[in-house]
C-alpha cells in the first residue's frame, strides 16, 4: 500500500502512473473541490479532511508515501509522515522553502531511520537518460551551462502564497539547476551575481554565475525574468555538444560541425504520462536510489541555491 498525500493536479499525474503500475494506493486530500476534481479525472475516491485527521484514525503504515501537496505544506506534511513511522517518502520539490526546514527534516529522517527523496522528475526524462549513456561513453562532461529564465508575466497571475512566490527560484527554477548539476557535477567553487527584483520576488530577477564542479567541469548559468528566454541545459564533452532545449528533446552538435541534429530517443512513457514521472516512480518504489535526489543532497544544495537566487 502507498499513500498519495494531496489531491491537486500533480497528484492526478501520480495517480495515472500508480494505476499503470498496478499499485495499491490511498489518496489523502484536504479540500472538497480538489478531491472532487481528482475523482472526476481518476475515478479514485479521496479521503478528505487532511492528513492530520486521517492520522488520528491510527492507520497502519504504508510501504511508502508520496507527498504532492502545495509547496508551503511540503515540510509540515513530510514531518508528520515521518513521525507516524513511514520509512520511505518521495516529496515534491523543493521539500522545504528554507535551509532550516530542510535541515530539520534531515535530522528527523536520521532519528527515525526514514529515507526521503526529492522529486526532480527531469532527471528521469528519456532525453536525460539517453544523454547520460552518451556522456558515459564519451568520457564525461568537460563543461556545461544552463538558463533558468522564468516567465514573470505568467507566474505573477498564479494563485500561490506570498511565501512561495518570494522563494520561486528554490520552489521552481531548481528544476533546471538540479538537472545541470546532476549531469555536470555539484559546484566546488562558484561566483554568483543577481540584480533587479519583482514585486512578488523582491530578492532578484536577473541572475548569472560561473564556477567549477566537483568533477572538474567548468560551468556557467544565466536567467533574466524581466526579459525573454526559456529553460535549457547544454553539456559539452570532448566529442560533442548536447542541447536539452526543450528538455524533453535531445540535440547533438558534433565537434567540427555546425548543424544541431536530433537524437532519436524512446520517449513513449514521457508522452503517455507526465514526462519523467513513470521512471522516477519506478526507481523510488523499487528502491533504486542511484538517480534520485536525496534529502541530504537537497539540504546541502539549498545554500548554493540561496546564493544563486540572492536570498542570503
Amino acid at each position: 500500500m502507498i499513500w498519495l498525500v494531496g489531491s491537486g493536479p500533480m497528484s492526478i499525474e501520480y495517480a495515472k502512473v500508480l494505476d499503470a503500475q498496478n499499485r495499491d494506493y490511498l489518496v489523502i486530500g484536504r479540500g472538497k473541490v480538489s478531491a472532487e476534481e481528482f475523482t472526476n479525472k481518476t475515478g479514485k475516491e479521496v479521503i478528505q479532511g487532511g492528513l492530520e485527521g486521517f492520522l488520528e484514525t491510527a492507520p497502519a503504515c504504508p510501504e511508502a508515501a508520496i507527498v504532492s501537496v502545495g509547496v508551503a505544506q511540503l515540510y509540515a506534511t513530510t514531518k508528520k509522515l515521518m513521525q507516524h513511522g513511514i520509512k520511505h517518502i518521495l516529496v515534491e520539490k523543493p521539500g522545504g522553502v528554507t535551509s532550516e526546514e530542510l535541515n530539520s527534516l534531515h535530522e528527523q529522517s536520521i532519528k527515525v531511520a526514514c529515507d526521503v527523496f526529492i522529486a526532480y522528475n527531469r532527471r528521469f526524462f528519456a532525453s536525460v537518460i539517453a544523454l547520460k549513456e552518451r556522456l558515459k561513453s564519451e568520457g564525461g562532461v568537460t563543461s556545461f551551462n544552463f538558463e533558468l529564465t522564468e516567465w514573470a508575466h505568467v507566474i505573477e497571475k498564479l494563485d500561490k502564497p506570498k511565501d512561495v512566490f518570494s522563494k520561486w527560484f528554490l520552489a521552481n527554477s531548481t528544476h533546471v539547476a538540479d538537472l545541470g548539476f546532476y549531469l555536470g557535477g555539484q559546484p566546488k567553487e562558484m561566483a554568483s551575481f543577481v540584480s533587479g527584483g519583482l514585486n512578488w520576488h523582491p530578492a532578484s530577477s536577473v541572475f548569472s554565475g560561473a564556477g567549477i564542479s566537483e568533477t572538474g567541469a567548468l560551468f556557467n548559468y544565466a536567467a533574466n525574468w524581466e526579459s525573454a528566454g526559456r529553460w535549457s541545459v547544454e553539456v559539452f564533452t570532448n566529442k560533442n555538444r548536447y542541447i536539452l532545449k526543450p528538455m524533453e528533446s535531445l540535440l547533438v552538435q558534433k565537434r567540427g560541425t555546425i548543424p544541431q541534429l536530433s537524437v532519436e530517443i524512446d520517449d513513449s512513457l514521457d508522452k503517455e504520462f507526465k514526462p519523467g514521472l513513470y521512471q522516477q516512480l519506478c526507481a523510488f518504489l523499487q528502491g533504486d536510489i542511484t538517480n534520485l535526489c536525496s534529502l541530504d543532497e537537497q539540504r546541502k544544495m539549498c545554500s548554493i541555491y540561496n546564493k544563486m537566487a540572492g536570498y542570503e
